[in-house]
């Protein structure tokens, strides 16, 4: 053997290598391997329903966004209907209030000229009864003098008598 070479051995340990590297290809690198492929494809799952999960929560705030949306006008519709009718009621309640004031405007009136017809008519029938009273007065008494001091007796009496 030239240069101490034995084949051999070099064999010998060329098929304890292809052994051990079978071997560990065996029970290391599949196992590995399967579990680095069952790694990899959750997390691609996890990826993917993510991404749909967030796409959904986008879609759904889109959507709130719109109803949003929707909800201030109609709330601004609302607004505008209530302030409307508020005007309305708040006319027509001064229509009323109006009318009502005329109607008791226009019966204190009338109250009052009833009650200065009756004044007027009752200072009428009073001075006509103080004029009988002091023309009898004046008729049967002896002295003008006398009759005038009556007259102003009487007009204080009936003036007393009214307060």
């Amino acid at each position: 053997m030239p240069l101490n070479i034995d084949w051999q051995q070099i064999l010998l340990h060329l098929l304890n290598f292809l052994i051990l590297a079978t071997g560990l290809y065996l029970l290391l690198y599949k196992p590995v391997r399967r579990f680095m492929k069952k790694r990899e494809d959750e997390y691609a799952q996890r990826e993917t329903s993510s991404k749909q999960a967030l796409d959904d929560a986008q879609a759904k705030r889109e959507q709130y966004e719109h109803k949003l949306a929707d909800v201030d006008s109609e709330i601004a519709q609302m607004k505008k209907a209530a302030a409307a009718e508020t005007a309305a009621m708040c006319s027509e309640k001064l229509r009323k209030a109006e009318s009502e004031a005329k109607a008791i405007v226009d019966d204190a009136r009338e109250k009052a000229h009833e009650e200065h017809d009756k004044i007027i008519g009752g200072v009428g029938d009073d001075i006509r009864n103080i004029v009988d009273e002091m023309t009898s007065k004046v008729a049967l008494s002896e002295s003008v003098d006398d009759a005038y001091e009556s007259f102003l007796k009487a007009a204080e009496e009936d003036g007393n008598e009214k307060d």
